[in-house]
């Protein structure tokens, strides 16, 4: 049974309640002072501690999407990674490649034209070798026959680390949210991409650019926004890419659109930081390189770069969140380029999880569609 499957997390909870029952039932013949009995309350107890945390952990698995198979929660996962032969080439059906497609259901029904249709794909970046999996939403309007010859603004959608992509469509309800959104007139409608930002688990790469490693900022100012255009009816005009993120996916989001204004014409981040941790899961991303490690600096880019024309939503809330100080004064920086864009959502109360971004997507997708116009 998968990691994130409905029976797994079932089997979970019942071997938890039928040792929690067999120990309440077995107790009295194990109240001996014998050593047998000893181990064998010493081993129900312990039995019963591990399969319930394995229920609770399983369960938080569910609801948040930190990972998506066992092979991913034990580091072993080997269908998503960075290709490390430069020699080799684009596999025979290009850059991104379809591998399953799933219905929507919309207010007509489950017809692509009425709830449009999830394509999940296989990337290979043409420049820097990196291979990941996404979800490509396709609004209905893409399907009907008036929009045929119509190219659409696109948003790349990245997730937290360590994450799972599925979980941008099933936990947070991104083409959910699009859908109706554009149904009510509120949004234009857009292409979503959504994917991890970790393009090489369990590594967290920080979508920067590794010396030595994966070039994941090159790979989603670049690689990502050429093979979905070269496949899909993506609008390449100036200002029609715009990215958001939550956590992680956030701090990306922020940084591609400050580095890449050229490429992101918006960029929002929800709960993000602003610099580019350094632990155990991101190992050495600078290899001493100062230049990189500013870079990746938010607020240093801020006060020593020239502001870039791009736009920028930051969120937060002021009980629960961590990053709420920091956001405050990150607004305030950026107010005081004068050419970068700045909004925010700022929440009475809301702590880093799905619940929280679930309350602020349907503004952001609204915020996002108003900034993907011509320039």
């Amino acid at each position: 049974m998968g990691l994130t499957s409905n029976n797994t997390l079932v089997a979970a909870v019942l071997a938890a309640l039928l040792l929690f029952v067999g120990t309440v039932w077995l107790w009295p013949r194990l109240a001996r002072r014998s050593w047998r009995a000893v181990g064998g309350r010493v081993g129900l107890l312990l039995a019963t501690q591990v399969v319930l945390f394995v229920s609770v952990g399983l369960a938080a698995n569910h609801a948040f999407g930190f990972y998506a198979s066992w092979a991913d929660l034990f580091g072993r996962e080997t269908g998503q990674g960075v290709v490390v032969d430069h020699a080799a080439g684009i596999p025979s059906g290009g850059p991104l490649q379809v591998i399953d497609t799933g219905k929507v259901q919309g207010r007509g029904g489950f017809r692509p034209s009425s709830g449009g249709q999830i394509e999940q794909v296989d990337i290979v970046g043409r420049t820097t070798r990196i291979a990941t999996r996404a979800y490509v939403y396709l609004p209905p309007e893409y399907f009907q026959p008036r929009y045929r010859t119509r190219t659409f603004p696109t948003a790349a959608v990245l997730t937290g680390y360590p994450g799972t992509a599925r979980a941008l469509v099933d936990k947070l309800g991104y083409p959910r949210a699009a859908g109706e959104l554009a149904a009510d007139g509120r949004m234009q409608p857009m292409i979503l991409v959504m994917l991890r930002p970790t393009v090489s688990p369990p590594r967290d790469t920080e979508c920067a650019d590794i010396p030595g490693g994966p070039q994941t900022e090159s790979f989603f100012a670049k690689d990502l926004p050429d093979a979905v255009a070269a496949h899909y009816r993506v609008d390449r005009k100036p200002g029609r890419w715009g990215i958001i993120g939550d956590s992680t996916g956030g701090y990306c989001a922020l940084k591609l659109a400050l580095h890449h204004p050229e490429m992101y014409a918006a960029g929002a981040g929800l709960s993000a930081y602003y610099n580019a941790p350094a632990d155990a899961t991101t190992g050495d991303l600078f290899h001493g390189d100062k230049g990189l490690r500013d870079r990746a600096n938010l607020w240093w880019c801020l006060k020593h770069l020239p502001a870039p024309d791009t736009s920028l939503l930051v969120t937060s809330s002021k009980a629960g969140e961590p990053n709420y100080k920091d956001t405050l004064k990150f607004i305030e920086r950026v107010k005081d380029t004068r050419r970068t864009h700045i909004s925010s959502i700022i929440l009475e109360s809301g702590g880093h999880n799905f619940n929280t971004w679930r309350r602020e997507i349907p503004a952001t997708l609204q915020w996002i569609s108003g900034r993907l116009g011509d320039r």
